[in-house]
């Protein structure tokens, strides 16, 4: 089993010298859902919140997390993007949305953080949207579902 990469000899925390890896592309794709009663789900889905757009104002706020990962997680090293993309797909069946973010970048360390925060903005823009008609929103299963790039090669989540 490997070893915790974000400590050194002592146990002192410190960001991880990626100065000798090599640049490649780096993609990762990272997903969750926000679980909702499906009277919420019917004005989500219909444009009928007070707030405008959910979805859309999701999107741009999720987008925005990826950005700013490094800002949020201490040791994340900042990223040069170049690609974020965000979808939202509505499952009245199960009263859900479930979100879907993919970060690039050509560089020396992954993007799964960027990836899984961009997830996670992206759903709770939705509960801070939909609050005033539910607050019992409940945001789960976010999880890393694929990487590509660097030293590990390609991953998928079984």
């Amino acid at each position: 089993m490997s070893e915790f990469t974000h400590f050194d000899a002592q146990g002192q925390a410190h960001m991880v010298d990626v100065a000798e890896k090599s640049e490649t592309k780096r993609v990762a794709r990272a997903a969750g859902v926000i679980r909702m009663r499906p009277e919420t789900l019917q004005l989500l889905a219909a444009g009928g919140s007070k707030k405008g757009d959910v979805l859309g104002v999701a999107r741009i706020a999720a987008i925005q997390g990826a950005k700013r990962t490094a800002e949020l997680i201490p040791l994340c090293h900042p990223l040069p993007l170049t690609r974020v993309t965000v979808d939202f797909r509505v499952d009245p069946g199960h009263s859900l949305v479930e979100c879907t973010a993919v970060t690039e970048t050509v560089g020396r360390t992954g993007v799964e953080m960027e990836a899984l925060t961009a997830v996670s903005v992206g759903l709770l823009t939705i509960y801070d949207m939909c609050k005033a008609v539910e607050k019992g929103m409940r945001i789960e299963d976010i999880r890393l579902l694929e990487k590509q790039g660097g030293k590990s090669g390609h991953w998928i989540a079984e």
